[in-house]
Parts: structure tokens; C-alpha cells; sequence
């Protein structure tokens, strides 16, 4: 059975074409992963599918009351709002209907007797609908599913705007899950899930009936939870039975055939045009030269893809520091209250850290505590001498008006614009990304944007808040393989363990920092 058909759909933004002539169909509990490098138009299409975003054309038909639910970052919560408000909110179809039964209660005095029975089948309907989807069971689950995902710990009477960005992503994805939707839409669910989550979410993505789109760039998590892929690249939607394993496979398959074609075409295309040149102008062979021309000019000509732009990662090098990178005594970290006990730490020349733990407990807090961003609550932070440091911050660029030359110019003032230009497109970026306004890149266009403010930089330790986030498996991969190079020493918060664990020689596991 078909839950969803999308025809024909084209979508260009920016003065850029995202889709084109993209036709997708999903079918009652297909897994799908939708993949393909950044800035490829995935969150378009999620986006054009649920009705966010208005393509330039093409149909969009979904079958009669299907319930989808939209795992989005950027979803706008109130925020005079609990904790408990927010999940509550996902039963609002059910408080609806039981508003509705107590309007039809209250109309009831006035009603002759066949009237009121008609009112009265009405409620037992509702009624029964209310019991099926466990209506008077929702503080239960509201606490199974919060303790499931961590976010009983935070205070479910809590408000929403004291939360951080990946705490109220898990308070987001733990609604979606109380909604039981017929379809899950997840934008990289696991981007701010601790390790204990993400495992829970692996489970229940693996035992769940209905279908759902995923996108992540998560490879281990999206091949144990999926059984087909979507692959979006160069404006194009194809579909592939199998992991991502079983993708790779057929999709090099597939384009070692397309360029068998393309080079036996290109054969054939420069004999025909030999011929046609040698016997055009001669009288016997003119007739045989003409159709061959024909032939010619018939031909469907086979394209390859473009080559895309692979990112290359290289961070400059400065002078070692002094022995010792930073010590604390009796440190204690937070803003209105203390989220660690007092830290007695040191980090010296040559060591790199990984800071791991939930989300909640304050490692974003603890590098920018340790950057001199956030003044500590109580202790001291000895930093050592000839320091020189490129922080990348998990700042959300998506209202940012200039173009990236701009954002790149900043920081380097002194520098050309082909300078600029060059550093850009080193990190993996189109000329079109180039030219573009910071707010239109996706996720990982943006996080390539800032990386490339950092690999300019001449540095001797890096700081890195989740740097892996949104970024394709390729530039993933390039940027471990840069870390790794990296003779500075490195402080990297990361929920990636396939990622950190080929990078640290130290773990400090936050959990262990706990009050």
C-alpha cells in the first residue's frame, strides 16, 4: 500500500536547482535512509513533503489519514512551556476528542429521545476511539518513553527555554515517539543523543511497524535501523534495495556501467563524425555520410555526473606551546547552579581529549568554562603560555545574512578574494556555495564554512564542540584523517565513538564529573 507519491517534483532555492524531475514513492513499513553529500537537498524534500516549503512543481499526494510526524531542529517551542506541556502536547488529537464528548454531554438536556441516542452512539464511538489509543494512560507512557530517552532527569515540570539545544532535541524526539505517527520523518535524529540513546533509539527504530524516512550520516546507526536507501545527488532521487553497504556496492556498479556507455558512445559518436567529415564532400558517398549525420544528431547523448567537490582538510600548524595547555583546581563549572563537583584537571602538550557523557551535563559549558567564555562558579583555570587555539562552536548560522565570502573575509581581512575563494572551496565548497548567503547552506555546508575559518588559522590546540555534526561520511572521514595529522594537541567534544576513538589519547567521561 502506498503512503506516499511524489511526481515530477522540481525545487531550486538560492538560484540554485535542488530536485529535478524527482519522483519517490514510499510503500506501508519500508525503512528508508535518505542519503547524499551536504547541501544535496534532503531537508528540502522532507520539507516540500510535509508542506514547510513550496516546490516549483510537481505532485505530492499522501494517503487518507496518514498521521506523520516530523522530527525538525528548528521547531519553535513556547517558552512558557513545561517539559510535561510539550510531550503532553503529542496526545492533543486525543484531548480534542475528549472536548468534543463533553460538548456533546453538555447539549444532551435539550434533545428529544432520538436525538440523544444518535448523541449518545456518537460518544461511544469517541469513546472507544479514546480507549483504543490508550487515552487515560498518558501520564504512564509520557513517563516511560521520558525515561527511555533521558529526559526524566531533566525535570519534566522544568521549562522548555532553560534547555540546551541537545536536550531540547531530545525533548523533541521523545514527543515524536509518544505520537506513534503512521510515518516518522527524522532529520538526523542522533546528531545531539548520547551513546545510551542512540542505542535506544536504534532498538526502537528496528522494532517499529510503520514506515519512516530517516536521514543521518551516522553509517552504523542508519544500517542497522534501514532496508532501502533514497540516494539524492545531483538533483536526482534513485532508489537502492539494501543498507548502505549494499548501496555502495550497486551504486559503483551502476556508474562503472554508465561510464562503459558513455566511453562506447563517445566511440561511436567520434567514428560517425570521422566518417561524415571524410565523405560529405564526395559525390558516391554523400547519401551514406548524411545518415550518418542523422544518426547523429538523433543520438541521446549519455551524460556523467558531475564530479563533486571533495573537501580537504588541513590545519596549519604553529609553534608547540608550553608543556602544560590548561589546570583547574577546585573547579566548578554551571550558570544559576553547579553541574559538576569541584575538578582538580590537566592537560599538557601532546594529549588529545575526548569529553563524552549525556547530553545535560555540561560539556559545551566546560570548553567554553576552560576558553574563558563562561566565568567559572567557583575554583581556577591556570592556562599555559604561547597558546594559540581554533574553536569550533556549535553555533547555528541559519539567519546569517552574508555571503561566505563575507563570513570568510572577516577573519581574514588581509587576504584576495580568489584567496578566499580557494580556502573555501578546499573545505568542499560549490562555486554556487561560495557566492551564497550563510542561511541557505545545509547544516554541513555551514559547519564546512567554519572549519575553514579554523584551518587558516596557524594553531597549536583545537577545541572542537561536535564537529562531525551534519557533515557527510566523506568530509567525516577527511576530517578524522586531519585531526589525526594534526601535531597540536586536541579537546574534542564528540557523541561519535566510531569518530573520537581513533583520535584521543585521553577519555574524560562527564558522568564521572557529576556532583
Amino acid at each position: 500500500m502506498s503512503i506516499l507519491e511524489v511526481t515530477n517534483l522540481n525545487h531550486s532555492y538560492g538560484g540554485r536547482d535542488i530536485l529535478k524531475d524527482v519522483n519517490f514513492r514510499l510503500l506501508k513499513g519500508e525503512h528508508v535512509g535518505l542519503i547524499g553529500p551536504n547541501g544535496e537537498g534532503k531537508s528540502s524534500f522532507l520539507n516540500i513533503i510535509t508542506g514547510k516549503l513550496q516546490p516549483d512543481q510537481g505532485e505530492i499526494e499522501w494517503a487518507k489519514r496518514v498521521r506523520v510526524g516530523y522530527l525538525d531542529q528548528h521547531t519553535s517551542l513556547k517558552a512558557d512551556m513545561t517539559i510535561r506541556d510539550v510531550l503532553k502536547d503529542a496526545f492533543s488529537y486525543l484531548y480534542d476528542i475528549e472536548s468534543e464528548i463533553n460538548d456533546i454531554y453538555m447539549k444532551m438536556g435539550d434533545l428529544d429521545q432520538d436525538d440523544l441516542d444518535k448523541m449518545l452512539e456518537e460518544v461511544g464511538t469517541l469513546q472507544d476511539y479514546l480507549d483504543h489509543h490508550d487515552f487515560y494512560l498518558i501520564d504512564a507512557k509520557i513517563d516511560e518513553v521520558s525515561r527511555s530517552m533521558g529526559v526524566d532527569k531533566l525535570g519534566l515540570d522544568n521549562l522548555v527555554n532553560e534547555l540546551s539545544g541537545g536536550q531540547r532535541s531530545k525533548v523533541l524526539l521523545c514527543k515524536l515517539l509518544l505520537e506513534k505517527p503512521d510515518i516518522l520523518l527524522l532529520d538526523e535524529p542522533t546528531n545531539y543523543l548520547d551513546e545510551e540513546h542512540i542505542n535506544w533509539l536504534k532498538r526502537y527504530l528496528q522494532e517499529y511497524e510503520n514506515a519512516f524516512i530517516l536521514i543521518s550520516h551516522d553509517i552504523s546507526f542508519l544500517n542497522s535501523v534501514i532496508n532501502l536507501i533514497y540516494h539524492l545527488e545531483n538533483n536526482e532521487l534513485n532508489r537502492y534495495v539494501g543498507d548502505y553497504d549494499e548501496f555502495k556496492r550497486l551504486h559503483a556498479q551502476r556508474q562503472a556501467q554508465l561510464e562503459a556507455a558513455y566511453k562506447k558512445q563517445q566511440q561511436e559518436i567520434a567514428d560517425l563524425e570521422d566518417f561524415v567529415a571524410r565523405n560529405k564532400a564526395r559525390v558516391a558517398t554523400r547519401n551514406m555520410a548524411m545518415s550518418r549525420q542523422k544518426k547523429l544528431d538523433k543520438m541521446d547523448l549519455i551524460e556523467l555526473p558531475k564530479e563533486k567537490v571533495r573537501a580537504s582538510f588541513d590545519f596549519k600548524d604553529k609553534a608547540a606551546p608550553g608543556r602544560l595547555i590548561f589546570e583547574t583546581k577546585d573547579l566548578v563549572i554551571g550558570y544559576d547552579k553547579p553541574l559538576t563537583r569541584p575538578l582538580n584537571l590537566r592537560m599538557e602538550r601532546g594529549q588529545r581529549i575526548a569529553v563524552v557523557g549525556e547530553n545535560g551535563l555540561g560539556k559545551t559549558t566546560f570548553i567554553k568554562t576552560i576558553l574563558g567564555y563562561i566565568e567559572e562558579l567557583s575554583g581556577t583555570i591556570e592556562r599555559g603560555q604561547n597558546i594559540e587555539i581554533g574553536y569550533f562552536e556549535q553555533e547555528d548560522l541559519s539567519d546569517n545574512n552574508r555571503t561566505c565570502i563575507e563570513e570568510v573575509w572577516e577573519e581574514f581581512p588581509s587576504y584576495n578574494q580568489a584567496q578566499i575563494r580557494g580556502m573555501l572551496a578546499k573545505c568542499g565548497l560549490t562555486t554556487d556555495n561560495i557566492e551564497s548567503k550563510v542561511k541557505v547552506l545545509s547544516g554541513g555546508e555551514q559547519a564546512k564554512v567554519r572549519l575553514c575559518k579554523i584551518m587558516n588559522k596557524e594553531t597549536n590546540i583545537l577545541m572542537l564542540d561536535e564537529p562531525t555534526n551534519h557533515l557527510d561520511p566523506e568530509a567525516k572521514e577527511e576530517l578524522k584523517r586531519a585531526l589525526r595529522a594534526y601535531k597540536g594537541g586536541i579537546f574534542l567534544i564528540s557523541h561519535e565513538r566510531d569518530f573520537y576513538e581513533d583520535i584521543a589519547t585521553d577519555i574524560w567521561r562527564m558522568e564521572d564529573f557529576k556532583e
